[in-house]
């Protein structure tokens, strides 16, 4: 998949291991560019849902059309659909396999 990034300042920090270290702390930096590594390996988002330990799902309530993946404790990495248009299957729902584009939007504890 192509990974895009909400902003520049957020793209730098997640291309450079050492000011996410810095920023994120050891583990959780790890756990980043893990998600992104097995993000731009994946052809499809549907390749992410056979991942247990990431635990790709999207996301309800006020943060509808958000997705997530697990980072460490209760942080998780957010991010959106960057396909234009969005790939929506008959019944309205997201068609995993056919979303080829994401933007990155930050992380945060969605359980706060």
């Amino acid at each position: 998949m192509d990974i895009l990034f909400r902003s520049p300042r957020w793209e730098k920090e997640c291309n450079d291991s050492r000011l996410l270290q810095r920023r994120q702390g050891p583990i959780r930096a790890k756990l980043i560019r893990r998600r992104l590594d097995e993000m731009a390996a994946a052809d499809t988002l549907a390749v992410l849902r056979t991942l247990p330990q990431a635990r790709c799902h999207e996301l309800k309530g006020n943060r509808a059309g958000q997705l997530s993946v697990d980072l460490d404790g209760a942080y998780r990495l957010l991010f959106e659909v960057a396909n234009n248009p969005r790939p929506k299957k008959p019944d309205g729902g997201l068609d995993w396999t056919r979303v080829t584009v994401v933007r990155i939007l930050g992380i945060e504890d969605t359980h706060e």
